[in-house]
């Protein structure tokens, strides 16, 4: 079964809903091949906490989170982190703390990782990548 780890951009556009091709994928996808990172998790309530915690807003990520699976940064990310970095870096790819984790997280646990982030696509070494 394939799995696939949405990154921070394809979480928020699909809470709201401001892309179409973004959700027809997502439902074409079997809900339990469907995560999200701890790290987007935060992200999310960054982005709640930045605004204040405005009412819709916080319903709609409160909702998307009952919905999808997250998963919680373990030892295999961490050492997936440490690899990646270290390869990026050598390669001269550059990418956000956060973005380094979330695509470790990804290749960890054996998952594509979906993004509107051409950034990832430059990752060596065998990141799994779709844009939605």
């Amino acid at each position: 079964m394939m799995l696939y780890m949405l990154d921070t951009n394809i979480a928020s556009h699909v809470i709201k809903g401001d892309i179409p091709e973004v959700r027809k994928r997502l439902i074409a996808v079997p809900v339990h091949s469907v995560m999200i990172s701890a790290v987007t998790q935060a992200e999310l309530f960054y982005g709640l906490a930045k605004r204040s915690f405005p009412k819709g807003l916080s319903l709609r990520v409160h909702e998307f989170m009952l919905r999808v699976r997250v998963l919680d940064w373990d030892r295999d990310a961490a050492f997936a982190y440490s690899q990646l970095r270290v390869i990026c870096e050598r390669s001269g790819v550059t990418l956000s703390p956060l973005d380094y984790m979330i695509a470790a997280h990804a290749r960890s646990s054996g998952a594509v990782l979906v993004t509107r982030d051409k950034v990832f696509s430059r990752v060596p070494d065998g990141l799994a990548v779709e844009e939605w």
